[in-house]
């Protein structure tokens, strides 16, 4: 499996996640400039991944203008046949402006930016991994959440150290502690925090790279 990383103006953590893919999980990563709309070097086994940062600025929404990039629409195309696709923190929010998973960020509940380390959980472990965002409260219908749960579409949900799902350890104001989903058919995967942030041990912490194993991003 082979990475593309898009680069976006406003794109910040462009360059974590190439490192982490390269150098903590020896992977072969291709930057992908925006404006461009070639991928025809990948295959439905390899991954596109939409990094964080503040795309065109963040003007209008989140994401909101990238969405309509010469890349993203590559990127929509590789999606629906069946190619991986991971939004990370900005990704996330361009994911959802897409279309390509459900529901929207909105501006976190006390309306303030946070970078810290939270925990979260899959259902079987706790893994704690940064977030640094000032819109990521996951926002959906009820319709919408209680689809996400029937099909088992949320990844990540913020957690205590004891992997409890509770309201103190929700940091943004997310509907039900969702801190990562999936889409119906299981290819696009978006979460806010950051794994490429916590996958060195030069950084004291590699549960970033239990989170790419989980989502099968390190065959």
């Amino acid at each position: 499996m082979k990475f593309g990383v898009v680069v976006f103006p406003g794109s910040n953590c462009d360059r974590d996640m190439q490192d982490a893919l390269q150098g903590d999980l020896n992977k072969e990563v291709i930057m992908l400039w925006h404006k461009d709309r070639d991928l025809s070097m990948f295959t439905t086994d390899d991954c596109i991944v939409l990094p964080g940062g503040f795309s065109y600025g963040d003007y209008l929404r989140c994401g909101a203008i990238a969405r309509f990039s010469n890349m993203m629409e590559s990127v929509i195309q590789f999606a629906q046949k069946g190619g991986k696709v991971l939004g990370v923190c900005n990704g996330f929010q361009i994911l959802c402006e897409s279309g390509l998973l459900p529901g929207v960020l909105l501006q976190n509940i006390h309306q303030k930016y946070i970078c810290k380390n939270v925990n979260i959980t899959n259902g079987d472990g706790v893994f704690t991994i940064p977030i640094a965002h000032g819109e990521g409260r996951y926002y959906a219908s009820n319709e919408v959440l209680e689809e996400l749960q029937t099909n088992n579409q949320v990844l990540f949900q913020y957690c205590d150290e004891a992997g409890k799902v509770v309201a103190d350890a929700n940091p943004n104001g997310a509907l039900q502690n969702i801190a990562g989903i999936k889409n119906k058919a299981g290819n696009v995967f978006g979460m806010m925090p950051h794994p490429e942030r916590a996958s060195s041990p030069l950084l004291g912490n590699e549960d970033g790279k239990k989170i790419f194993a989980l989502l099968g991003l390190t065959s």
